[in-house]
């Protein structure tokens, strides 16, 4: 079995997150407010006071001005929850295993980052119409260690519903990131699980990671092409200029698409090739979107 998370790969981590460390800006900043309102000193708004509330929590100098009680609502500053959902479709192994292995190196050092910050990381492979779980309510680097090598046992061999999976499970509320990982190379619905995730006020990450010859094929002349979701599918075409031209057409739409749904929604959008190295990925794309300062 071929181990994408060892040794090298660790140290890779540590090293990374040592350059990350004084540029965290919004998602591993520790100590972080949530979109929920709690028992922390920070006050954050008003709301008409209704019986059964906390009287302690009455603003009696608002209600001397304007003869009405109302109720301040404080952030609540609490330990974050971040979930990462992997696509374990067929189509992210096709061909080579280039885009399921940066699948896993990006969900490993994503967790990484959260574990380091004090922030629970649960981890999910995505398998027809269900979430499986892979590692569950991870807290802090020796439980890091002790589990992450989990994600090298993923088989990425399932047709895959990304909605219909998800919608059923519970993701939270407001409590932290949902990290999705996937080519997005699909027919099936992902726009509800996004609508899911955006309406439990999650904050939002989609990833899409494709390969080196997804986005710029060499094929040219006579082919066969297999479907990598239904391998009963197939194609005879002959590969030309004009047919390279609106593959790439097609492709660009896709990667629209889902940018464009995921960001409507209030998340952010990432496109990784499957060749690009964490570093890149971190200090070039997470800085971009402004993630990282």
């Amino acid at each position: 079995m071929k181990m994408v998370i060892d040794e090298a790969f660790l140290s890779e981590l540590e090293a990374l997150q040592s350059l990350l460390r004084n540029n965290i800006a919004g998602m591993f900043g520790g100590n972080h407010q949530s979109k929920n309102f709690g028992s922390s000193c920070e006050f954050a708004d008003y709301r008409d006071y209704v019986p059964g509330d906390d009287m302690t929590k009455i603003d009696w100098n608002v209600y001397a001005r304007f003869d009405k009680l109302y109720q301040k609502l404080y952030l609540d500053e609490r330990q974050m929850h971040t979930k990462i959902y992997i696509d374990a479709s067929r189509s992210m192994k096709h061909n080579s295993e280039e885009k399921a292995d940066q699948a896993i190196r990006i969900a490993a050092a994503f967790a990484y980052l959260s574990v380091c910050e004090m922030d629970k990381v649960s981890i999910y492979a995505i398998r027809g119409n269900q979430i499986e779980e892979v590692i569950s309510g991870m807290v802090g680097k020796d439980s890091y260690l002790t589990y992450i090598n989990r994600l090298n046992d993923i088989e990425f061999d399932s047709d895959v519903s990304i909605s219909e999976a998800i919608l059923p499970s519970k993701v939270g509320r407001g409590d932290g990131y949902s990290i999705l990982i996937s080519d997005f190379l699909t027919d099936d619905d992902y726009e509800r699980a996004i609508d899911k995730f955006a309406e439990c006020r999650r904050d939002m990450l989609c990833i899409q990671v494709l390969s080196r010859d997804e986005l710029n094929p060499q094929y040219r002349g006579k082919m066969h092409l297999f479907d990598s979701e239904n391998p009963g599918r197939f194609f005879r075409k002959k590969i030309d200029k004009d047919r390279i031209n609106a593959y790439k057409e097609a492709l660009q739409y896709v990667v629209n698409r889902i940018k464009n749904y995921c960001e409507s929604r209030g998340g952010f959008y990432m496109l990784v090739p499957g060749y690009e190295k964490l570093f890149d990925v971190f200090f070039g794309k997470m800085t971009d979107l402004e993630v990282l300062k």
